[in-house]
């Protein structure tokens, strides 16, 4: 296998360490005395909700209604799989959230709720506080996600514009609940994974509006007018920390990160190539992360004393992209575009960046890779990277040079996942 093939198998690898379909069996409980009701959303709900089925007691009962992002459908039998609109909240994501809340709120205390959550689930989970429209709700997500705000930000505007998010779907429950996650969030934090429907939320309306005063939103009139009334207590608050309702709610992490580094790491080493976890939390704008990451890799190259190559740096997380331009691309393509630039034509140096739910942004691709002659080859077909990257093109650039990485859904999230291979 080539460097460039050990790029790729490293990211199979990941991926695999976090597929609900082999973990979700070791974490479900024994069925209740009453029903069992599953809800969820995500971008590895429908891949949970089918695990839930064929390790559920057949003669038990068992029903739901998760929501997934489209073409993340997998067949079930007992709980209804939804598709809906992402990053962009749509009308069947409004209508399946609608439906979760209904179900929820027919549980009694010997029941019990069965809450399947990963990344994507803010966008899916899409039922607006009264007041709010949904297009008002799409109007705010999409200059958010233009703006280079952080997830965290993001889902504090969420929950406040949310009739189900925030600890509002828990406290509508009267059973039981137990939150199975698949953490797409840096630090793992429940509040901010689909944000946190079960979980109980420590920001408040002042903190919702200050996030779009900070990224320069234009604030739908409707909007403004909840928040003010949420700011005066004319709205009740999310849910918060201490809140008794939450003493029956038990959340489970039971994929992240750091296994998914720990699984590509292990891989690199049975290759006699030392890997190094960077972290899984990496936060910031692509392009700026990329330029330190080049300055460590040059290092490497330069002056091997303190690490020698050959060396795997890993790292997870989730970075952001404040978009100027008008082209088509991922972070995880930008990061590796910034990337290209800052190595300089390094020799010995391959590079992957990939979201692990297979889609990077609102592409077909999981994200893209660089070897030590991309740049010599972009350069032979015109292609100016610097011209690429001012205009948020690094799709395109990347599709010219054959280097996408197309996987498609993997039916999991656990964020982004990088490695620089120098050798």
């Amino acid at each position: 296998m080539t460097p460039r093939d050990h790029l790729v198998e490293s990211f199979l690898r990941a991926v695999k360490a976090a597929d609900p379909r082999h973990i979700i069996p070791t974490h479900l409980p024994h069925p209740p005395k009453g029903r069992t009701v599953v809800v969820g959303a995500g971008k590895a709900a429908a891949a949970m909700a089918q695990a839930v089925e064929n390790a559920w007691p057949a003669d038990a009962p068992l029903e739901g209604l998760v929501v997934t992002r489209y073409g993340h459908a997998l067949p079930t039998q007992r709980i209804h799989v939804v598709e809906a609109g992402h990053p962009i909240p749509d009308e069947q994501g409004e209508r399946g959230s609608r439906t979760i809340l209904a179900l929820v709120e027919k549980l009694r205390s010997d029941d019990l709720l069965l809450c399947l959550l990963s990344g994507g689930g803010s966008s899916l989970l899409a039922l607006p506080i009264d007041g709010v429209s949904l297009g008002d709700l799409k109007d705010v997500t999409h200059q958010l996600l233009r703006s280079g705000a952080n997830i965290q930000h993001i889902n504090i505007v969420r929950k406040h514009l949310s009739a189900i998010q925030g600890g509002r779907l828990a406290a509508a429950c009267k059973a039981p609940i137990l939150a199975l996650i698949v953490s797409d969030v840096t630090g793992d934090d429940v509040t901010h994974i689909a944000s946190g429907p079960c979980s109980p939320d420590p920001s408040t309306f002042a903190d919702a509006f200050e996030i779009l005063r900070r990224y320069e939103i234009n604030i739908p009139p409707a909007v403004r007018e909840v928040l003010s009334a949420g700011v005066k207590g004319n709205i009740d608050e999310t849910l918060k920390p201490g809140a008794s309702l939450f003493d029956r709610v038990d959340h489970r992490i039971i994929a992240n990160a750091r296994q998914s580094l720990a699984a590509a790491a292990d891989y690199f080493r049975n290759l006699q190539i030392m890997p190094l976890i960077l972290g899984d939390t990496v936060t910031g704008e692509a392009r700026e992360i990329a330029k330190s990451y080049a300055a460590l890799s040059k290092e490497i190259h330069t002056y091997p004393q303190a690490l020698k190559a050959p060396i795997a740096l890993l790292s997870g997380g989730e970075t952001t992209v404040t978009v100027k331009g008008k082209g088509r691309g991922g972070r995880n393509s930008e990061f590796l575009l910034s990337l290209l630039l800052a190595l300089d034509g390094q020799e010995g140096t391959y590079a992957l960046a990939c979201d692990t739910d297979g889609l990077d942004g609102s592409e077909d691709n999981a994200g893209a890779l660089i070897t030590p002659d991309s740049a010599l080859r972009a350069r032979k077909l015109g292609l100016q990277a610097t011209a690429f990257l001012n205009n948020n093109d690094s799709y395109a650039f990347f599709q010219r040079l054959n280097d996408l990485v197309i996987t498609g859904p993997t039916y999991t999230n656990v964020n982004d996942y990088r490695v620089i291979l120098v050798l």
